[in-house]
C-alpha cells in the first residue's frame, strides 16, 4: 500500500522548480499513550482551564491569546492579528546553497521527510538526486508552511529525496554550557584495550530491525495481563554495578563476545519486512551510475 502525502511542495534551484510530494517518515501509533481517568469510576477526564485571578471555568470562546513581555504583563491578540504574524506559506524549497554532507553537524538535524516527485517533475528531481550524489553535496534551503519558517537540508537518499528540518542556531545549545572536569590522562594500554573491545563488537552496517523496544513490549504484556484480570507488579531493580579498577574492568570484557541473547532472534520474513519497512537515516553513497549508450 503506497503511502498518502502529507503535503506538496516546490523545490527551487537556479531556475529549475521540481514539484514535489512530503511524505512522513515515522510510523504513527508506535507510542503508547494513557489517558486520564477518574480514580473513583474510571471515568475519563475532561480538561478545563480555571482563571487564576477568579478561579471560573474558562470556555474556549472566551479565551485569547497573549505573550508575556514582562513578568505579569501580556500583549493580547485576536485571531486576525495572530494570522498577520504567521509566516506567508509558499510551500517552496529554495535551495540557497550546497555544502558538503560532513559541513552539517547531526546536532542540528530534526525531524525528516520523503521527497516524492509530483507530476511533470520526474526528470528534474531524478537529476537534482544524481547531481548532488555525484558531487558528495546537500542542499540547504528556507522553507515556510503552517504558519512557520523553517531551515532544512534536502539530500539524495536511496533513489530518491529526503528533506531534514534543520534547528536554528538560537536553538541549539552550546556544548560549553556542558560542565567538564579536566580529564585525566589516559593510559596507552586503556586506550589499546578499549579499541580491541570496541573492534570485536563492531559491524560494517547498521541493522535497525535488529533492535526492539523491550520496554515497549513489556508494558504492553503487563497491560494485556492487566485486562485479563490479573495483577502486575513492578520489576526488580537491576543491581547496578560498580567499576573499581578500569584496567581489570577493559580486561574482562575483552573477553566477553557478543551477547546473542540480548536481541531476539527474527525471522528471515519479519526481518526482510522490517528492513523494506523501517527508514536508514544514514546517507549512504552510491557508484555513479554508468553512463548508457
Amino acid at each position: 500500500m503506497s503511502a498518502r502525502a502529507i503535503g506538496t511542495a516546490t523545490i527551487s534551484f537556479g531556475l529549475v522548480s521540481i514539484p514535489v510530494k512530503l511524505f512522513t517518515t515515522n510510523e504513527t501509533g508506535g507510542d503508547i499513550h494513557f489517558n486520564m481517568l477518574h480514580a473513583a469510576c474510571g471515568s475519563r477526564l475532561k480538561q478545563q482551564y480555571i482563571c487564576s485571578k477568579d478561579g471560573e471555568i474558562v470556555e474556549r470562546d472566551q479565551m485569547a491569546k497573549g505573550y508575556e513581555f514582562a513578568k505579569g504583563q501580556y500583549v493580547v491578540l485576536g485571531n486576525d492579528e495572530l494570522k498577520a504574524l504567521d509566516a506567508v506559506a509558499t510551500n517552496t524549497v529554495a535551495l540557497e546553497e550546497f555544502v558538503p554532507d560532513q559541513a552539517v553537524d547531526p546536532v542540528f538535524l530534526d525531524r525528516a521527510y520523503y521527497l516524492g516527485p509530483d507530476k511533470g517533475g520526474e526528470r528534474a528531481y531524478h537529476l537534482l538526486s544524481e547531481a548532488m550524489l555525484q558531487t558528495g553535496l546537500v542542499g540547504i534551503a528556507s522553507y515556510s508552511a503552517r504558519g512557520k519558517q523553517y531551515i532544512v537540508l534536502v539530500r539524495p537518499y536511496r533513489d530518491g529525496l529526503l528533506m531534514q528540518q534543520l534547528r536554528y542556531r538560537d536553538e541549539v545549545k552550546s556544548w560549553s554550557e556542558v560542565p567538564m572536569p579536566d580529564l585525566p590522562e589516559i593510559k596507552d594500554a586503556e586506550l589499546n584495550l578499549a579499541k580491541q573491545i570496541i573492534q570485536q563488537i563492531a559491524s560494517d552496517t547498521f541493522a535497525p530491525e535488529k533492535y526492539r523496544d523491550d520496554v515497549k513490549d513489556r508494558m504492553m504484556e503487563l497491560i494485556q495481563k492487566k485486562a485479563e484480570g490479573q495483577e502486575i507488579t513492578a520489576a526488580p531493580e537491576v543491581p547496578q554495578g560498580k567499576v573499581i579498577d578500569l584496567m581489570e574492568a577493559l580486561k574482562a570484557s575483552l573477553g566477553m563476545k557478543k551477547d546473542a541473547e540480548r536481541l531476539p532472534a527474527r525471522s528471515s520474513e519479519e526481518t526482510g519486512a522490517a528492513a523494506e519497512k523501517e527508514p536508514e537515516l544514514a546517507p549512504k553513497k552510491r557508484v555513479p551510475r554508468k553512463k548508457s549508450g
